[in-house]
């Protein structure tokens, strides 16, 4: 824990004057994927609006699992969802995916529109924002880049958005009881430890100025 504190400490004196750059490395959204994206908004929501929009209201932070952005693009690149999920899959044809992704140098990428849906959350892709981080393994920790980048990235969508929440993957199903979640299926869950607890309260730590609304508590 002391190995993030002491990071976002220095972080917060330069992060306010140093411009977020962000650069679009988009993956595929043809109309495959806007329908399938349609589908999914029905199918697990309820929403029949024609849109692929959201109104972002959180922010998630993820870990990949995987050691390099090169087969994190290739994971969430095409359209529909591997036999490599067979977790999910039943639960949509649609592939997951994310607005944005972290590389372990921080370099911050960004994948789609920041408002247009994103499978990479049960209950809360209608209007959450993810933030993918490479790595996450024992010998692909995420790193102090990517810290730093994450904080300048939360800073960057709350100046744009009205954000309530960021939140860390794994604490997504303390949302079952709130307004926001609308999965329709109960037994729909996948347990997630994903972005690790020091990581996620570190960039809490120093975004706390900007008063994001707690996690809610089961």
């Amino acid at each position: 824990m002391k190995h993030y504190f002491l990071i976002f400490t220095s972080i917060l004196l330069i992060s306010c004057s140093v411009k977020t750059k962000i650069v679009d490395k988009p993956i595929t959204f043809d109309k495959e994927r806007e329908a399938l994206t349609l589908k999914y908004l029905s199918e697990r929501y309820d929403i029949n609006n024609g849109t692929t929009k959201i109104t972002p209201k959180i922010i998630v932070l993820h870990w990949t699992a995987i050691p390099s952005l090169e087969n994190t693009f290739k994971a969430f690149e095409k359209s529909k969802i591997t036999n490599s999920r067979p977790d999910i899959k039943s639960s949509g044809a649609l592939n997951v995916s994310s607005q944005f992704v972290v590389d372990q140098d921080g370099t911050i990428y960004r994948l789609m529109p920041e408002t247009t849906m994103a499978r990479h959350v049960i209950g809360l892709n209608h209007c959450a924002i993810g933030v993918e981080n490479v790595g996450g393994t024992k010998d692909s920790p995420l790193t102090k880049a990517q810290l730093k980048s994450n904080i300048k990235l939360v800073k960057y969508l709350a100046s744009k958005y009205a954000i309530d929440y960021v939140i860390g993957h794994y604490e997504y199903t303390n949302f079952e009881d709130h307004e926001l979640w609308l999965e329709k299926d109960p037994n729909y869950r996948t347990k997630k430890t994903d972005p690790g607890k020091e990581f996620l309260t570190a960039v809490k730590e120093a975004t706390k100025n900007l008063n994001f609304k707690p996690t809610p508590q089961k």
